[in-house]
């Protein structure tokens, strides 16, 4: 079956591209082996070197690639432009930080002891749609920093955003086979996980699919690490800034028209503030503009594809015979593409199944808690665990909130986003492991314990990549 760039503004086939065959994938896994051989030792400096040039060619031609990320998957054309400068932001940081990350530890026992970050080798990335640049970016640029290849499986509506970025990573002076893409079929992914020049995989995406991939990869016994969406709640609380609180909130829900692992998507608001919290956040949703993405006045474009449209409307409706009740929006929009109208769920019991699925789209559900107590219960009555804001200027309570809350991250009186420079993950069914930061680095590093016993002094470790 061929894999299909379609526009989801308007339902029409962009581009069409066939399945890498069965001996294309062979090819491209030696290549990546043999890269896996040389590219480690290549000196860390030059990495860096191609790694900042990898940031030039994003910066200066964020006009031509942030067009390719709003036709495929429907984001709207000024986020486009900011996920490529996000991109940027973390290629220049893991140049700048590598040598500091990937530094020898020297370890205080009676010997000379230290530990040492080796690269595992050739890693899978499966990333999804949602930020097609972003998801890989954030996998690439650590990985090919500390030396390890990375292959990319990109999920099959993004075909061009993967071919792009393999280009981009070629232009910037790479190493012919240390990042490729390939264009494959789902079916084509258990075969690839399980040929020993794998080393470890990295997935973003669904529960189920990341139940597939843990489970193959533990049974193979490879690492994995797993990234796998979110309910995350919005607690606002009565001594907060409501003004912020509202903008932020409308802002938290719909970022990337709603289709984001860390966009807030149930808000828990205290009863002495909950009508004035409803009636403006529910003002601010009815006030987004939705239309043609490529338009700078565009706040929503469409869902990525209309299966996904199709499902958050099953959710809506599923809500409601379960006695959930509408505000504003709950429908798919009329005419070409993928559009959602912006909704807003209240009364949602906790009996539905909906209560603790994932809304990957604009549709928010708001609860009314009667103390913190009831608010951090609700917030942590969820499958997921990767992040939360909270908006409070009461001490006390802040720091109830990041203690208690059952997450990966806590955001007070800010809206979560993922950072280069801080560790991003979740619990439960959030997944495990972490991306970003030295945390994020270190997942596909071997940490290798040194000790030399001996009476002689010993020479000062090596930076790995520096001779």
């Amino acid at each position: 079956m061929a894999i299909e760039s379609i526009n989801p503004a308007t339902g029409k086939l962009l581009r069409s591209f066939d399945p890498l065959t069965e001996e294309a994938i062979s090819q491209k896994l030696a290549l990546a082996a043999e890269a896996s051989r040389s590219f480690p030792s290549v000196p860390l400096e030059h990495r860096a070197l191609c790694m900042n040039k990898l940031a030039s060619l994003l910066e200066h031609e964020t006009d031509e690639i942030a067009p390719i990320l709003t036709l495929e998957m429907g984001k709207p054309i000024h986020a486009a432009r900011q996920e490529v400068a996000k991109c940027a932001t973390a290629c220049r940081y893991y140049a700048e930080n590598a040598a500091r990350i990937l530094a020898p530890e020297p370890i205080a026992t009676e010997n000379s002891s230290y530990v040492r970050w080796d690269p595992l080798g050739v890693v899978l990335a499966i990333m999804p749609w949602n930020f097609p640049f972003w998801q890989v970016f954030r996998f690439l640029a650590p990985a090919l920093m500390a030396g390890n290849v990375g292959l990319l499986k990109h999920s099959p509506n993004v075909p061009q955003c993967a071919l792009l970025i393999e280009s981009l990573v070629r232009r910037a002076g790479f190493p012919r086979g240390s990042f490729q893409t390939l264009l494959i079929e789902t079916n084509q992914v258990e075969r690839i996980l399980a040929d020993p020049r794998i080393a470890a995989v990295t997935l973003t995406g669904s529960v189920p699919a990341g139940r597939a991939i843990g489970a193959q990869a533990g049974w193979l016994i490879k690492k994995s690490v797993l990234e796998l969406g979110g309910s995350d709640p919005f607690l606002v609380l009565p001594s907060c800034d409501l003004d912020a609180a509202v903008e932020t909130a409308v802002r938290a829900r719909l970022v990337n028209n709603g289709q984001s692992c860390i966009a807030a998507k149930r808000f828990i608001v205290h009863e002495s503030i909950y009508d004035a919290f409803e009636q403006r956040f529910v003002a601010g949703m009815e006030a987004m503009k939705i239309g043609d993405p490529m338009k700078e006045s565009t706040d929503i474009g469409p869902l990525a594809t209309a299966r996904i449209a199709e499902e958050l409307e099953a959710q809506v409706h599923a809500a409601i015979k379960d006695g959930a009740r509408i505000l504003t929006g709950g429908q798919r929009m009329l005419g070409d593409g993928n559009y959602f109208e912006p909704t807003v769920l209240i009364n949602v019991p906790r009996t539905s199944a909906v209560y603790r699925e994932e809304l990957f789209g604009p549709v928010a559900m708001l609860f009314k808690a009667a103390t913190l107590d009831e608010a951090i219960e609700i917030a942590n009555d969820t499958p997921f665990g990767l992040a939360s804001s909270a908006w409070t200027r009461d001490p006390a309570e802040q720091q109830r909130l990041v203690a208690e809350l059952q997450c990966g991250a806590v955001f007070i009186n800010a809206m979560v986003a993922s950072d280069p420079r801080l560790p991003f993950g979740g619990i439960k069914h959030s997944g495990y492991g972490r991306e970003l930061s030295a945390a994020g680095m270190r997942e596909f590093l071997n940490a290798k314990t040194v000790v030399l016993a001996s009476h002689a002094k010993q020479p000062t470790p090596s930076t790995p990549g520096h001779g």
